[in-house]
């Protein structure tokens, strides 16, 4: 949903019919109309971990497919800018309500040693989505008419009501039910996801009564206030989240998933055409790319994955700089929109460095940005620190998207240095301060946690952990009946 609502607006910023019926609107305008749906996505994060902890996780993704789609309808429907500006506000209420309460969910009903890979599979989602936007889009830019936008816009209500419909046959999260109270249901989810019902199989009574520990010292000891995420015990977490999120908005994908025709005009494409067409192969690299994350994120880990993600965006990013910096030609068309004549070499080279970055972000940060906040948190607090660090993520989303057309047309190609300079010293930030999860049980997190904030520092501590048996470690070879791949 989110996905396919993200890519969707980026081709139709392009439409002639579009820029015709909304009165040509200019750079502030577009960005305005782009960045309104993450301030809903903002707004909606805040309230989610409320939410997801008064009616459940399972109640409240349907209630939030339905904001979704009231919104889609409004957008659909748009008469005039303003009515075009609520709708995308109110699809990003639903948005931004689903992007905290998802993850977390999958996190609670998977086994440690495949939670990345599940976790993974919403980012995958989300590039499926726009893949599907953009390819549609493609297929109606020939229309002479408001339905080559409106009928984009719109198909967007689909994929919100089969996940409605879904969740009817979703369980409830284990986590959430022995926290209300609910025991026995939790133990007959448990058996149904890891041992086929068997309510008797050692995994199974071992899992419920770590569940069940966790949630009793909860409740002796913990206080379930926002005001808990600023305490020493938690806001190292809570920063750890802001920060894995803040970083992969700081990317840059978002400037290019947004305003990727616009990109690839300026790198050389001509024709309306030809930039929806490279758009749409984009979203085919982002796809196909977050695979190797779902397969391998449980092998490689979380740290060696951004690291390496990292690197290979930032490496993308300079040599775009370079080549469109030291070759560019500034010139502006009767409507003002900025052309960057590029030598046809330095132009084939800033296309392909766009896919490098593309693929280099789907198989790290993408997934991993979603991934390491839904493990990191304790019971008592999860769906308010959750909500809190996707609440960043929207933040940044939402400053990154309403300056981003200005900064195109203004700096051009010193966009992409900034964004390589943030990429590369992301690199030092997750070796020094972001702890190894990969097969740690939610539990365990108060021992990852426990020690120095040098992440990179307190291997050995974990390690001793680990030879003592109190680390619940989750071999390789281990299996369930659920599995991925």
């Amino acid at each position: 949903m989110f996905g396919y609502d993200t890519g969707v607006l980026a081709s139709i910023l392009e439409f002639d019919e579009w820029k015709s019926y909304f009165h040509h609107p200019g750079s502030i305008g577009v960005g305005v109309i782009v960045s309104i749906l993450t301030a809903g996505c903002f707004v909606g994060s805040l309230f989610a971990g409320w939410l997801a902890d008064k009616y459940s996780r399972k109640r409240t993704i349907m209630i939030a497919c339905v904001v979704f789609s009231l919104g889609a309808a409004i957008q659909c429907g748009s008469i005039n800018r303003a009515m075009l500006i609520a709708g995308r506000f109110v699809s990003g209420l639903g948005v931004g309500v689903l992007s905290m309460t998802v993850p977390m969910f999958q996190s609670e009903l998977a086994p440690a040693e495949i939670r990345g890979r599940l976790v993974s599979f919403q980012q995958w989602s989300i590039t499926w989505g726009i893949v599907v936007s953009y390819w549609v889009d493609y297929g109606l830019h020939f229309v002479q008419s408001d339905v080559a936008w409106r009928v984009p816009i719109g198909i967007q209500i689909v994929p919100a009501a089969v996940l409605f419909v879904a969740m009817f046959f979703m369980p409830y999260s284990p986590r959430w039910l022995v926290d209300h109270g609910h025991v026995d249901e939790a133990h007959v989810v448990l058996a149904n996801l890891r041992a086929m019902g068997d309510l008797n199989a050692p995994d199974v009574v071992t899992e419920l009564e770590e569940i069940k520990e966790s949630v009793r010292i909860d409740g002796v000891t913990a206080v379930r206030s926002y005001a808990e995420l600023f305490h020493v015990p938690i806001r190292r977490r809570v920063a750890l989240g802001i920060a894995v999120h803040a970083l992969s908005q700081l990317s840059g994908i978002n400037v290019t998933l947004y305003f990727a025709p616009t990109i690839f005009k300026q790198s050389g494409l001509t024709g309306k055409n030809a930039s929806l067409l490279a758009q749409g192969l984009s979203g085919v690299v982002n796809c196909l790319f977050t695979i190797p994350a779902i397969l391998w994120i449980d092998r490689w880990g979380r740290r060696k994955t951004l690291m390496f993600g990292s690197l290979g965006c930032g490496i993308a990013y300079f040599v775009q700089a370079v080549a469109s910096g030291a070759t560019q030609h500034k010139t502006y068309d009767d409507n003002g929109d900025l052309n960057l004549n590029l030598p046809t070499g330095p132009s084939y080279v800033v296309i392909v460095m766009i896919y490098v970055f593309i693929a280099s972000f789907a198989m790290s940060w993408g997934p991993v940005s979603w991934v390491y906040p839904s493990e990191i948190f304790p019971m008592h607090i999860r769906s308010k620190a959750n909500s809190t660090s996707t609440a960043a993520n929207w933040l940044f989303n939402f400053v990154i998207s309403l300056v981003s057309p200005i900064l195109i047309k203004r700096i051009t190609w010193g966009l992409d240095l900034i964004f390589a300079i943030i990429m590369f010293a992301s690199i030092g930030i997750v070796y020094l301060f972001f702890p190894e999860t990969k097969n740690r049980s939610l539990e365990d997190m108060e021992i990852i946690f426990g020690g120095s904030v040098w992440a990179h520092r307190d291997k050995k501590r974990i390690a001793e952990y680990d030879a003592s048996g109190m680390l619940g470690q989750v071999g390789e070879n281990k299996t369930h009946n659920l599995t991925l791949f």
